[in-house]
């Protein structure tokens, strides 16, 4: 049993604690949240600890943190993926550090998880910026096999600290249960992931998710607890953590 396990970063929270318990992180590119200086810090520790870097775009809506739905033209969805991927590749390659993957962000990351359009607009910008990066998605998502399809190499991604409906998506933001902020609780759904062992969902029933990474979020609630307890729960189950594999 291996599997990654993963923060989103750069974005407002103190999160560089966490990254001595992380195999990977995907940092915020300045449009919903992050800029030169974030980037900089989480690329120059990830380098110290070893962890692999990935870009983490999201809508251009600093208001909204990103987590807003938008409509946008394929075009424009294209050019600013773009700019945000190349910003960071940029402080990647001025500090030496590979750029490894692309995890979209917030609302972007959900309505590309059943929409095949957005997903191929999606594919589309990683494929213009390198064609070996690695897209990261919701596990069992239409972003994740458009992707396939199209010849992006693609990780399959599943939540520690979120609940999920019983379809496979996760469960609102607005829901008073959407978040886990139990750190044991976040290890105990770690774990099953991790075994392909079935969670339970906000809707009462049984989910298996099949993920080569796990996502922790460094602004819920008492995030380093849980890193902590994620961390330790993965590798007192026999679970190798380290760098995703890509499929």
């Amino acid at each position: 049993m291996r599997v990654d396990l993963s923060a989103d970063v750069g974005e407002g929270a103190d999160d560089l604690p966490l990254f001595p318990l992380l195999t990977s992180v995907s940092v915020a590119c300045g449009a919903h949240a992050g800029d030169e200086p974030t980037m900089r810090a989480c690329v120059a520790e990830a380098r110290r600890l070893g962890v692999a870097v990935g870009a983490h775009p999201g809508y251009p809506d600093r208001e909204h943190f990103g987590r807003a739905e938008m409509t946008m033209l394929s075009s424009d969805l294209i050019a600013t993926i773009d700019e945000q991927v190349r910003a960071l590749g940029r402080v990647c390659g001025e500090a030496g550090v590979p750029l490894r993957h692309v995890k979209p962000h917030g609302a972007l990351y959900n309505q590309a998880a059943f929409d095949g359009s957005l997903a191929e607009t999606i594919a589309e910008a990683v494929r213009r910026v390198d064609t070996d990066l690695v897209l990261v998605g919701l596990a069992g998502s239409v972003m994740l096999a458009v992707a396939s399809d199209a010849g992006i190499r693609v990780a399959a991604e599943a939540f520690a600290d979120r609940r999920y409906r019983a379809d496979g998506t996760l469960a609102s933001r607005g829901s008073p249960d959407a978040l886990i902020d139990d750190p044991a609780a976040a290890a105990a759904q770690a774990v099953a992931i991790a075994r392909g062992e079935p969670i339970r969902t906000v809707d009462g029933t049984s989910l298996a998710i099949t993920a080569g990474t796990i996502c922790l979020h460094s602004d819920t609630p008492g995030a380093l607890d849980i890193a902590h307890a994620v961390r330790r729960g993965l590798e007192s189950a026999g679970v190798e953590v380290a760098p995703l594999v890509p499929r």
